[in-house]
């Protein structure tokens, strides 16, 4: 029986097909569903028009009409409907200068990347494999659907894709797309950067990372990625560490930034279009890394980390098999031990302060407020109002 996911969607097909038309389910969500993976969400592909795809169904939007894409709004749910085309050149590397519709799946299925995406299947859960995906996926292994020259010279992208499907699948590559990757990695460089890190992310989130990271370096699309180019022997280096595959997408980052060392982690973070927040997050990590290094654990570092950054750092720092490694359980049951994590939870305030002292505002009150937190988080006086003064007058600081 066909995963619930299929099943909403095979109504959409049967109108298609009561219309006169063919419609199957195409794609990724094929390919998933063969490997019992999570599918979030199902293309249809059919031999209709985008003109008729309107015509049978009463609420659709032209989202990408002019390549043949119609969003179908049937029983609260949203479908993708794609009419079956050909594609002509690709004078960027990316997008074809002309799209054609066309009636047949098989010319539809030959334009797309890798046998094991060009398979279809119809309602009743019959497969039409005209390329042999199935056969791919037995073998697991990623190959292109007929020349690995053209599929790449057409969207240079895809060589990424198939590294970054390596990465979450645990995949080879087929000897003939390994080679065609590595004589054509120069044509990565039409492609935009945010494309590009949208599959580097993809693969430093995969279980099979390593191998990811280690034909990146094979096939010298590193040098196509921003800031990468002196970084091989790094990346080589990173691929070789047993537990990788343990760390999510965030914590492979911090630990390639502490592999590469760069000057300014945030311009090489900034060179690859990372959002603002996530910058300053690894920033921040990079720092408390270095002096877990360094120094461990202290109180002072737990606190000024944070929960989720000692977790990443603590995380990072095992897979790097460093010989003073301490679990991550054990560094959750030192943050819960603080008498403080955070400024908020002090038991006095700015105000009171100033009130004390009678002073204004100004640099003063954020640096005794930091002592008070350094004082309380190592536990030499109580969060408590009263005794915190009394240490402050003790110290003349009031």
């Amino acid at each position: 029986m066909l995963p619930t996911i299929f099943q909403q969607a095979v109504p959409v097909l049967r109108r298609l097909e009561k219309a006169g038309y063919e419609a199957y389910f195409v794609g990724g969500s094929v390919r998933d569903h063969i490997l019992k993976r999570l599918i979030n969400d199902v293309d249809i592909a059919t031999s209709a028009y985008p003109q008729e795809v309107k015509e049978i169904f009463h609420k659709t939007v032209d989202v990408g009409i002019e390549h043949g894409t119609i969003l179908v709004l049937e029983e609260g749910r949203e479908y993708e409907i794609t009419t079956f085309r050909t594609e002509s050149a690709y004078a960027d590397y990316r997008r074809p200068d002309k799209v054609e519709f066309i009636r047949s799946l098989e010319e539809d299925l030959k334009r797309r990347d890798f046998t094991m995406n060009s398979m279809a299947m119809d309602g009743d859960g019959k497969l039409i494999d005209p390329f042999h995906g199935m056969e791919d996926i037995h073998k697991r292994l990623i190959r292109t659907v007929g020349s690995p020259e053209s599929r790449f010279s057409e969207d240079a992208l895809r060589m990424m894709r198939a590294i970054r499907f390596v990465s979450q699948l645990g995949f080879g590559l087929e000897t003939s797309t390994f080679n065609a990757i590595r004589e054509h990695a120069g044509l990565l460089q039409h492609i935009a950067v945010e494309r590009k890190t949208m599959e580097f992310e993809k693969i430093l989130a995969g279980n099979w990372k390593q191998e990811g990271l280690d034909l990146l370096a094979r096939t010298s699309l590193y040098i196509e990625l921003p800031n990468l180019r002196s970084h091989r022997t790094k990346l080589e280096d990173m691929a070789k560490l047993p537990d990788l595959g343990e760390l999510n997408k965030d914590q492979a980052w911090l630990l390639l930034l502490d592999y590469i060392e760069e000057d300014d982690p945030r311009d090489f973070l900034k060179s690859w279009r990372l959002p603002g927040n996530t910058i300053k997050a690894l920033s921040k990590e990079l720092d408390i890394l270095k002096e877990r290094k360094a120094r461990g654990w202290t109180k002072d570092l737990l606190y000024r980390a944070g929960l989720k950054a000692a977790v990443n750092v603590e995380n990072v720092y095992g897979v790097m098999k460093t010989s003073t490694h301490s679990s991550v359980e054990e560094v959750i049951e030192q943050y819960d031990k603080l008498s403080i994590t955070s400024r908020e939870q002090l038991d006095v305030t700015g105000r009171d302060l100033m009130t004390w002292t009678g002073q204004k505002g100004g640099p003063w009150l954020k640096e005794r407020l930091t002592e008070i937190e350094s004082a309380i988080i190592q536990e030499t006086i109580p969060n408590d109002k009263e005794e915190i003064r009394r240490w402050l007058k003790a110290c003349n600081r009031l």
